[in-house]
C-alpha cells in the first residue's frame, strides 16, 4: 500500500538565530527529552486517525505546546518525524504480537503450542490491521529503512515483529513440525501472506466482505500457511 507524503516541510530556524527553549510563551521550559517524546505521541496521534501522511511537524508541535521550530531541534525534518513514528508504530504492531504469544499456554517446543503461536502472532497482526488502520499503514510507510534483518546488538530476544515471527517458526522447528531444511527464509512467505490478507480486508478491495466472509478468509490463508509447513 502506498500512501502519497505531502511536500516535505522545510521551514528552518535561520542560521544563527536561537529560539526559545522548547516552549511556546507562558509555558516552562521542557526538557529536551521531554519534548522528543511528545512530539513522536503527537505523531502517533496524528497517524492513527489519518495514516502517513497526517504527520506533519507543524501540526505535532501544536500539539504539545512548544514553537514550531523547536521540532528541528530534535528531528531535521518531517521524514525523520515520520521514521520515528513509523518505528512507534511498528513497536505497538509488536507488543500486540507479544501479548497475544503470552496468552498461548504450553512449554517450548510442544507440538501443539508451537502451532497456536504461530497462528497467535497471524492473528494479533491481522487485528493490528483492522483496529488500527491508520497506525498499520504508518508502520510501513518508512521514509528510511528499517533495519528489518540486521540484529539490534542487544543480548535479549529480538522483539520486532519479524524477530517474533522467526522465533515461532524457530519453536516449530524443535517442535519437529518444521523441517530445518526448509527453515531457511520460510518467514518472508508467511510475513508476504499474512500482510497481503491485512491489506486486502483492510483497506483494500476486500474491506467490504462480511464479518463470517473475512473470518473464512483468515481461517483458509492460516490452513494454508500451516500446509506449507507440513
Amino acid at each position: 500500500m502506498t500512501a502519497t507524503r505531502p511536500a516535505a516541510e522545510t521551514h528552518q530556524p535561520a542560521e544563527g538565530t536561537r529560539q526559545p527553549e522548547e516552549a511556546s510563551p507562558g509555558r516552562r521550559r521542557r526538557p529536551r527529552g521531554a519534548v522528543r517524546d511528545g512530539l513522536v505521541a503527537a505523531g502517533l496521534e496524528l497517524a492513527r486517525t489519518g495514516g502517513p501522511d497526517a504527520v506533519v511537524l507543524r501540526e505535532a508541535t501544536r500539539m504539545v505546546g512548544v514553537v514550531p521550530n523547536a521540532a528541528y531541534r530534535h528531528f531535521a525534518d518531517r521524514d525523520e518525524l515520520l521514521a520515528a513514528v513509523c518505528a512507534a508504530a511498528m513497536d505497538e504492531l509488536a507488543r500486540r504480537m507479544a501479548a497475544g504469544v503470552a496468552q498461548v499456554p504450553g512449554e517450548h517446543g510442544d507440538p501443539v503450542a508451537a502451532g497456536q503461536r504461530l497462528g497467535a502472532i497471524g492473528a494479533a497482526y491481522l487485528a493490528f490491521a483492522r483496529e488500527e488502520p491508520g497506525l498499520f499503514a504508518t508502520a510501513f510507510a518508512v521514509p528510511q529503512q528499517h533495519a528489518y534483518g540486521i540484529p539490534d546488538g542487544g543480548t535479549g530476544p529480538d522483539r520486532s515483529p519479524l524477530g517474533q515471527l522467526r522465533a515461532a517458526l524457530d519453536e516449530m522447528v524443535d517442535a519437529g513440525v518444521l523441517d530445518r531444511k526448509r527453515r531457511d527464509g520460510i518467514e518472508y512467505a508467511i510475513w508476504s501472506t499474512v500482510h497481503g490478507l491485512a491489506v486486502l480486508t483492510g483497506q483494500g478491495p476486500l474491506r467490504d466482505v462480511p464479518a463470517a466472509a473475512r473470518q473464512h478468509l483468515d481461517e483458509r490463508v492460516f490452513g494454508f500457511i500451516q500446509d506449507g509447513l507440513d
